[in-house]
């Protein structure tokens, strides 16, 4: 396994990062933080783990810069500031796609909460980059008027638990074109904190990534 942290060029801002790409690997998933949280999440940080274990590359990164990050904490200002997040991710997309070690994989988003909405528009925005999104508990609504262009295969992962969230997710997809894929994980709250529910979610997106990133060709945006 290669891993480094890095420095991501995203839109004119240095966000820091870990890159960790498992031998062999064919594709790479950057990482939507949701509100408030960073690459330092300790779920995220566990679906990427298992994701290196099944062979994918994972970029974990932050969206806001420490400045943003600590007004972020009192204000809440920014988590919420969907273009910047979706500008800074698309940019990351295009960053990967300029990295010697990164040019030639196939690319991924997985988003939570607001950085679900994120990924959303920086998939519309870069088709031929990006080949597959999976949000867990996100808010896809949030990425109004770039729903319907959004042509990567998409899984919504939601708690059963989480009801509001449930039909936000269904209105979002009831605006995409791509047919996307809802799926609830019962028992599950927001958080997937309940015992085996986020193992559930690190399944499902395995498989997701699996099927729709290997042997696929990377394409330049």
């Amino acid at each position: 396994m290669s891993e480094r942290e890095v420095t991501v060029d995203a839109a004119g801002e240095r966000l820091e990062g870990f890159l960790s790409l498992p031998p062999g690997t064919e594709s790479l998933v950057l990482f939507a933080h949701g509100s408030g949280s960073s690459r330092f999440s300790p779920r995220n940080r566990m679906v990427a783990e298992q994701l290196n274990q099944a062979g994918i590359g994972t970029l974990l990164f932050d969206l806001l810069t420490a400045d943003e990050n600590r007004v972020d904490e009192v204000t809440r200002e920014f988590r919420f500031d969907i273009p910047r997040l979706a500008r800074r991710l698309a940019a990351a997309v295009d960053w990967a796609a300029g990295e010697p070690d990164t040019a030639e994989l196939n690319c991924g988003l997985f988003g939570s909460s607001t950085g679900a909405a994120a990924a959303l528009i920086a998939a519309a925005e870069r088709p031929r980059r990006v080949g597959a999104v999976v949000s867990r508990g996100g808010r896809p609504d949030l990425a109004d008027e770039a729903l319907p262009k959004v042509q990567a295969p998409t899984l919504l992962i939601v708690g059963g638990e989480d009801l509001q969230v449930i039909e936000l997710n269904r209105d979002a997809a009831a605006c995409m074109t791509n047919d996307p894929h809802l799926e609830i994980v019962r028992g599950a709250t927001h958080l997937f904190e309940e015992p085996g529910t986020l193992e559930e979610v690190i399944r499902l997106a395995i498989d997701w990534f699996q099927h729709y990133l290997r042997h696929a060709t990377a394409k330049a945006v």
